[in-house]
Parts: C-alpha cells; sequence; structure tokens
C-alpha cells in the first residue's frame, strides 16, 4: 500500500470482501485510543485512534504500518474483531493491551478466547533507538525484567528495540494463551525488497497495511 490512492484502496477493500466505504481505517497518532465500530452503525467519521475493535462482519477494520507493529485480534467465540498500531511509543503504553481491555469490556472478550496475530514489523536487528525510548518504556510500567527482554544494549548510549516480542509479553499478560499469539518474525527494514520500512527509506517508504475481517 503506498499513498492514499483510491484505487489501491478499493482494490484491497476488494480483496477483503468488502465495498471501499466498508473498510474501516483510523487516524493514527501513536496512542492507545480505541475506537469502537458498533455493528449497524450508520457511518464512520475516521476517528483519531491507534486500534479499532468491531462486531460488525459486513466491514474490515485495518491499520497502516511501515516499521510499527500491525496486531490483529480475533475473538472465535463472541465473534469480535481488533486491530492495533503498535509502534513504540504505542507499545510502550500498551495499545495491544488497551485493545483487549476494551473488547473485554464492550463485547465481553474472554482474553483465553483471543487469537491474536502480529505482523512484520521493525526487528530486534535494525530496532536502535535512544534513551528516551527507554524512558517511556519506564514511564509505561515496564519493569527491570521486560527492560532486559525487550531491549539489547548496542552501541554507546543506543539500545535495540525487539518490538514484536514487547507486544507478544503485553498481550500474554492480559490473559491471552501464548500458544495461541502469532507473530511474523519478520524485520520489515531487512525485508525492504518486500515491505515496507521507514527507517529504510524514509518519507519515500509506501505503507502495509493490517486488516481483519469477521466471518460471516
Amino acid at each position: 500500500m503506498l499513498r492514499d490512492d483510491e484505487r489501491e484502496w478499493t482494490a484491497v477493500a476488494a480483496s477483503l470482501g468488502v465495498p471501499r466505504a466498508r473498510l474501516l481505517l483510523i487516524r493514527q497518532v501513536h496512542g492507545v485510543q480505541v475506537a469502537v465500530a458498533r455493528a449497524g452503525a450508520a457511518d464512520w467519521p475516521r476517528p483519531e485512534a491507534d486500534a479499532v475493535v468491531t462486531d460488525d462482519p459486513s466491514v474490515a477494520i485495518g491499520v497502516r504500518v511501515a516499521d510499527c507493529a500491525p496486531v490483529l485480534l480475533f475473538d472465535p467465540v463472541k465473534n469480535v474483531a481488533g486491530a492495533a498500531h503498535a509502534g513504540w511509543r504505542g507499545t510502550a503504553a500498551g495499545a495491544s493491551a488497551a485493545t483487549v481491555r476494551v473488547m473485554v469490556e464492550t463485547y465481553g472478550t474472554r482474553p483465553s478466547d483471543l487469537i491474536v496475530a502480529i505482523g512484520p514489523c521493525l526487528g530486534r536487528c535494525c530496532g536502535e533507538v535512544g534513551p528516551d525510548v527507554l524512558d517511556a518504556f519506564r514511564a509505561g510500567g515496564a519493569d527491570a525484567a521486560s527492560m532486559r527482554a525487550w531491549f539489547t544494549p548496542g552501541q554507546g548510549d543506543r539500545s535495540l528495540l525487539d518490538l514484536e516480542r514487547a507486544n507478544r509479553d503485553q498481550i500474554e499478560r492480559t490473559g491471552v494463551d501464548p500458544a495461541r499469539i502469532f507473530g511474523a518474525q519478520l524485520c520489515t527494514r531487512t525485508h525492504r525488497d518486500r515491505l515496507h520500512s521507514y527507517r529504510g527509506d524514509g518519507a519515500a517508504a509506501g505503507r502495509l497495511l493490517g486488516a481483519i475481517r469477521i466471518a460471516q
């Protein structure tokens, strides 16, 4: 997915079996706000949020990424889906876990019923970050054990962040069965010949779409 080319969006929507107007996106701001797309809603104002959940099988929901982690969640018992955008800022604040909580509060989802997929994102191999990122994770509540698991010392004051691992651990802590969490284990920068990476290509980078639709 490149820019906001309506022909591309129409093709993506068709691949998901919905009209373009029923592919629901959000205005992502690297936060933890979760939008709810309720079945039967007349329109979608594309709210400012970094995750969206729905119980409407007539729509597809998605998040755009280019190094951030796309996290897709499905509750086969309540027939509810979620999609979260988790870059380092969102992950530091617990965006994936916030999405699980909203599914629990809104639809009665049991975390143990969820199936979760974490798509390609910047890997530990290329995820170099500065001290400000470590500070953000600590401010978000990451304990010493988590910091050791998610960050590897790099050169000087730099560290390497394992974004997929951080999201996986946060999701597990909500009560999701580890065996039901699936990670792509693909670094977007390493594989930027096939994937889009802002870290690799800067402003010229396109975007990937992580999308999900409930089966009717």
